[in-house]
């Protein structure tokens, strides 16, 4: 066996962009069956497909690479296998035709977010293990997850695998996830992920005639807070404008929709005034906020119900560990992972930004950091724009083999560490 060719490699990353795993009709059994081909080419790669729901529609695929030290804590590499929808008539090419322009363009859904890193994992053991000279013999044991239903919140798909037998057996130690795309030479890390409240304010008051005005009416009451709200969000987005924090590091509110008005055949019912309103947030909280303090916020002032008004937050994943402790991992010298993973990215030639980050999105990787295990978000892609969900997504080649590179690096020196 041979490692595969820049050619080679290529063929594997679009022959998985091919299959359309898009919600909200992922095909996830293409996409297993392609991975679970790819890797019995892997000596000494083992694979397992994992069902957590009744039906089994939404598999896991895992992979694993036995170390020499079973006593050691494993390493968990994970990544998701679907992507969001993509509107066909805005794209260049068709989002799941993998276009390959003479560029070194590969246009696809998932190009970015984040079939490339499957298929970079599965590409730099598949090196390591066909390396002749210096011969790959992990010492710790080394999983490969592909997981389902992320892009939706992974309720069905990581956060069922972190519960289950199958998990706690493979003493998980570290994980690396999704990142993001770099537009500069250097890496990024992301430490944390920010987590997304859905809020909704509903606002009641007296029905009556257009032409009256009244005290405390559901619109007036609902865009006293939507006023509230908005000069919160903007305190935010000032400290972010000043430079003081980036913009994952603030807690952002944005406005998704307004419900309000009696409908009619030719639109609202405009001489009469509605007796409910109501107005949906999203709401992204970094770790370091505190979420008592924004509970009391919601409802002292954004919704107080001496104002005719009531809310619903729907908390979309957790802020904190299971200490209690706020949910990221450390970036520094107190973490003996930070030090490996940056140290091996160095090895191989490459530079990290100067300062971790959060993500201003949400990851499976909060899944895991919730259990107490250390987690760091990485995808190498330097030098690229960011374009996860957005339209003409896309990752040039040569950018795609360099970060095969990179694992290399990153793989053997997470397998051999013995410190932690």
């Amino acid at each position: 066996m041979k490692k595969s060719s820049f050619q080679e490699s290529i063929n594997h990353l679009r022959a998985y962009l091919q299959i359309n795993t898009a919600h909200p009709h992922p095909d996830y059994s293409s996409a297993i069956s392609l991975l679970t081909n790819f890797a019995s080419s892997v000596p000494n790669l083992k694979a397992q497909t994992l069902h957590f729901t009744p039906n089994k529609t939404k598999p896991l695929l895992l992979l694993t690479l036995p170390g020499s030290n079973s006593s050691l804590t494993s390493i968990l590499l994970n990544s998701h296998i679907d992507s969001v929808p993509a509107e066909t008539s805005k794209w260049s090419h068709p989002p799941f035709s993998a276009h390959y322009a003479p560029d070194g363009k590969i246009f696809a859904r998932g190009a970015q977010d984040d079939k490339c890193i499957g298929i970079q994992y599965l590409e730099a053991i598949k090196n390591l293990a066909t390396n002749q000279e210096h011969g790959f013999k992990p010492v710790r044991t080394v999983h490969v997850s592909f997981v389902p239903d992320e892009e939706v919140g992974g309720f069905d798909g990581m956060a069922k695998f972190v519960e289950s037998n199958e998990f706690k057996e493979l003493n998980v130690g570290f994980v690396l996830d999704e990142g993001q795309a770099s537009p500069v030479e250097e890496y990024r890390v992301f430490y944390a992920d920010r987590s997304p409240w859905h809020v909704v304010i509903k606002a009641v008051g007296e029905p009556g005639h257009g032409a009256r005005m009244y005290d405390n009416s559901a619109l007036e009451n609902l865009m006293k807070s939507v006023e509230m709200i908005s000069k919160f969000r903007e305190s935010q987005f000032d400290m972010v404008k000043a430079g003081l924090a980036a913009n994952s590091e603030v807690i952002s509110v944005n406005p998704v929709y307004l419900k309000a008005g009696i409908a009619s055949t030719e639109g609202f019912v405009m001489n009469m005034q509605p007796s409910e309103a109501e107005a949906g947030f999203d709401v992204r909280m970094p770790p370091t906020a505190d979420p008592e303090l924004v509970r009391r916020k919601i409802s002292q002032e954004w919704a107080p119900a001496w104002r005719n008004m009531s809310y619903q937050i729907t908390e979309k994943g957790p802020l904190r560990d299971y200490m209690g402790k706020p949910l990221l991992t450390h970036p520094d010298e107190s973490n003996p992972w930070w030090s490996v993973l940056k140290q091996a990215i160095e090895a191989a030639g490459e530079k990290l930004n100067a300062k971790a980050e959060i993500l201003g999105s949400t990851t499976d990787a909060r899944f895991m950091r919730q259990m107490g295990i250390p987690a760091f978000g990485f995808s190498p892609m330097k030098n690229t724009p960011i374009l996860l969900h957005d339209h003409d997504e896309f990752l040039v080649d040569t950018v795609f083999m360099e970060g095969i590179k990179v694992y290399e690096s990153i793989i053997k020196s997470l397998s051999s560490y013995i410190g932690a």
